[in-house]
């Protein structure tokens, strides 16, 4: 305990992981709004955002998806990116953040380097269609059942979400994971989440590469949920603040 309390600090760290911290939030905060995204106007309260993190937790349980698997993001700013971060946390998945920007072979390099076994993307942004630069790599997708593919360059990749309205083939839409729960499947969601610690991994992200090929940085739900509590307390946040992210979530660390 010594270890994570060293330095000199008034308040102490927290050891919790991040379901214990967003199930404490609702608990005080129910109806207070936690998620604005601007581009749609979506709204939703801290107990809306619980219930939806959970939906897809379980979700992703049902398609094969446990504790310590890589689960990848592809995608810039969407409610989706968020949902997935907080659903991959409550079941001690691992969420690998691939930047925007990425290109075939660097999309490639990534997936295989920490051996994602599911990869949720957006459609397209910017001037790159996401679908298509995966199909390039996952020549198999297109014959293949959802969540049974088996790609010869991207071995470890089983299931494609696809973020958006279009029907991709071989692949299952975010919707789909966003479907109510059954009892027993709701039930399995607190069964992981009761095994999981603070000192788990939940998130890979990769440095920019700008010597060498992009190195994967692992962080636990402690280290996440501490960086973000102490620069909210060094910012003077309250529950009656709101913060405005127009940045990508996807972070390079250097």
């Amino acid at each position: 305990m010594l270890s994570y309390s060293y330095g000199l600090s008034d308040k102490p760290l927290v050891y919790k992981t991040i379901g214990q911290v967003l199930k404490d939030t609702v608990t005080n905060y129910p109806d207070q709004e936690a998620l604005v995204i601007f581009q749609n106007n979506a709204r939703y309260t801290y107990a809306q955002l619980a219930e939806n993190v959970d939906r897809v937790a379980g979700n992703l349980l049902k398609l094969g998806v446990q504790a310590g698997d890589r689960v990848g993001i592809w995608s810039p700013n969407k409610r989706e990116w968020v949902v997935t971060q907080l659903a991959s946390a409550r079941i001690g998945a691992i969420l690998v953040t691939i930047n925007p920007a990425y290109r075939n072979s660097e999309l490639e390099y990534v997936v295989n380097k920490v051996t994602c076994s599911t990869l949720i993307l957006a459609e397209s942004f910017k001037s790159s269609n996401y679908v298509e630069i995966l199909n390039s790599l996952a020549i198999e997708l297109n014959t293949s059942e959802p969540g049974a593919l088996q790609s010869k360059r991207l071995p470890s990749l089983r299931n494609v979400i696809v973020i958006g309205e279009n029907a991709v083939s071989g692949t299952f839409s975010f919707a789909s994971l966003e479907v109510p729960l059954d009892q027993k499947t709701r039930a399995a969601v607190h069964t992981v989440a009761a095994t999981l610690q603070p000192d788990d991994p939940i998130n890979i992200q990769f440095t920019s590469g700008t010597t060498g090929f992009p190195k994967g940085a692992t962080l636990s739900h402690f280290n996440i949920l501490n960086n973000g509590y102490f620069v909210t307390e060094k910012m003077r946040f309250s529950n009656r603040d709101r913060l405005c992210l127009p940045v990508p979530l996807v972070t390079i660390q250097h």
